[in-house]
């Protein structure tokens, strides 16, 4: 079967796709999945060039997120099925062994692409808004709104009820996030404190929602409302700002820096909770991911590309057709 490779550190051009051999049977209470769509993040392109936080041992299989068909089955499983289709941990090759307990059998409505596109993001962005106390009618401002987690924090908050004032770079990145039912879709590239203070009514922001840091973070200080909540979600412009505390005072706003990883480790029972009104959310069509790219697997080094270059606008999937 094939598989998709970091051998070395570096650029995503740098991925190999080689042959190895399938898993063999699976164990007690393990089971096999044929992959038929797997979900690529900014987070992999960080992997790859080994400057995320997480650090595999080389070589690894690159990506983590994946949606297929169990194909076998082991003697203690209990609760699936050889043909059930599932939500499971996967990566960029064709097969997969998972402990039941990672599984997750996936509703007849909910497609293989949005399975294994929307874990990950909407997971990041009910968390962070959990964590920022998001209330229905306050204002939410998303930066960075066309990205995986951005745009599933924009779907987010407006069925929690918020009014959504989105940021993006380019035309089309605002028109997706209206599409997705932003109120606002702003540019920021040339600043953003003026339009969300005329939009708020000279207000500010409740809670903004910031995966870009930088000088971003530094203009959000400015347009935050009194009691307001800036959440740190990561910083894709490269450079983690630094909080001026005295500003934070003036403004009685807070920080909140959360990770969707510690939340695993420190609470699963939150946790699980949060898995599985997402997945029926998704299920009844209450949210739903956007997917601008689709590529084979054999592609997967493009598809971080187009992730590296700002190309992809919410999610990118490796797919198995």
């Amino acid at each position: 079967m094939k598989a998709v490779f970091c051998e070395k550190l570096g650029t995503p051009d740098d991925l190999v796709v080689r042959e190895i051999d399938p898993p063999g049977a699976p164990g007690p209470r393990q089971l096999k999945v044929w992959l038929n769509a797997r979900g690529v993040a900014f987070t992999d392109v960080l992997m790859v060039a080994g400057e995320y936080q997480v650090k595999p041992s080389l070589p690894f299989i690159v990506g983590g997120e994946g949606a297929g068909v169990v194909t076998e089955v082991g003697e203690s499983v209990r609760g699936f099925s050889v043909g059930d289709r599932v939500l499971c941990p996967g990566g960029c090759v064709e097969q997969v062994l998972v402990d039941q307990s990672r599984a997750t059998l996936l509703p007849d409505t909910v497609g293989f692409d949005a399975a294994a596109a929307f874990r990950a993001n909407y997971a990041t962005g009910l968390y962070g808004l959990q964590r920022g106390r998001l209330k229905k009618g306050e204002t939410l401002l998303v930066h960075g709104a066309a990205g995986g987690v951005g745009l599933a924090a924009v779907d987010l908050g407006k069925y929690l009820g918020a009014t959504v004032i989105a940021t993006a770079s380019t035309e089309e990145k605002r028109r997706v996030a209206l599409e997705m039912g932003a109120d606002h879709a702003i540019d920021y590239t040339g600043g953003f404190r003026d339009q969300v203070k005329a939009l708020t009514g000279d207000r500010g922001a409740d809670v903004i929602y910031d995966p870009v840091g930088g000088n971003v973070f530094d203009e959000s200080m400015r347009c935050i409302a009194p009691f307001g909540r800036i959440l740190i979600v990561g910083f894709t412009s490269g450079r983690p700002a630094l909080a001026k505390t005295n500003h934070l005072l003036i403004k009685d706003a807070e920080l909140i820096g959360f990770t969707i990883g510690a939340l695993s480790r420190h609470d699963p029972e939150w946790a699980a909770r949060n898995n599985a009104e997402l997945l029926s959310l998704l299920a009844a069509g209450s949210i739903r991911p956007y997917i601008s790219h689709r590529l084979p697997l054999a592609e997967t080094a493009r598809a971080l590309n187009l992730i590296r270059a700002r190309k992809v606008i919410g999610k990118a999937v490796i797919t198995s057709y």
